[in-house]
């Protein structure tokens, strides 16, 4: 009888020279594992990428997270090591690599970063039950449709704000170092669990519903039915 690995998340941030995943690159990598409690299990994983000859990072970027190319150079390893640290750990069995707005970015960046260095940049995500997450859009959902027990902050003009600094400091969780990696880990973790204890429901059905086998199993094609919102004695617009 196989032996199924216990499910850990794998909180992770990167900080990078620019906003393109596909042509910035790493600067620094931080991750802490948890149990499915948030209880930290392990010692917390921070790394610095030594940047390349080729690239030069964005100043703003720069300026932002404090990472200059000397830090880098003094304090980092070459991007190879660095990715294979960093795989080593997203692809243990029963890994959920998760994060704040990581599918968008984050996850990007991991997958340019592994195809340049000759390593598969999917099997991570789904081999020996691994998988992904992204924590800003359960608090997207939660905000919309359960925002109660959370303080959901907004802009001067009155729109929403979903930035990790302004929910951290709206919900009095510390946060004194944002846009550094192993500061952002810490407060996403903190986000997760304020979450899960509000909204313990719509947590589970969200976390259970990450994956596509998941909610195929919910999709009844056969019998779906197609709404829009023009009826058909509507005259069509190239005909006015």
């Amino acid at each position: 009888m196989a032996i199924t690995e216990p499910l850990t998340f794998l909180f992770h941030d990167y900080e990078t020279g620019g906003v393109d995943p596909r042509r910035d690159r790493p600067l620094q990598f931080a991750a802490i594992r948890t149990d499915e409690h948030f209880n930290i299990i392990e010692e917390p994983i921070m790394l610095y990428a030594k940047i390349c000859d080729d690239y030069i990072p964005h100043p703003k970027a720069c300026l932002i997270t404090g990472i200059t190319p000397q830090k880098t150079l003094e304090e980092g390893v070459c991007e190879a090591e660095f990715i294979a640290r960093i795989h080593a750990e997203m692809a243990r069995p029963g890994t959920c690599a998760l994060g704040y707005n990581s599918i968008r970015f984050d996850d990007e960046v991991t997958r340019n970063t592994l195809y340049r260095n000759f390593f598969d940049p999917y099997a991570r995500e789904w081999q020996n039950n691994c998988s992904r997450w992204d924590i800003i859009d359960s608090l997207r959902l939660a905000r919309a449709l359960r925002p109660d027990g959370i303080v959901w902050p907004t802009y001067a003009d009155g729109s929403p704000s979903l930035r990790l600094e302004d929910l951290t400091q709206a919900n009095g969780i510390g946060h004194d170092h944002a846009h550094d990696a192993l500061s952002d880990v810490y407060a996403t973790i903190s986000m997760a669990k304020l979450l899960k204890e509000k909204q313990p429901r719509l947590f589970d059905f969200v976390f259970q519903n990450r994956s596509k086998q998941t909610l195929q199993k919910s999709l009844d094609v056969a019998n779906m039915k197609h709404f829009s919102m023009y009826p058909l004695d509507i005259p069509r617009i190239w005909e006015i």
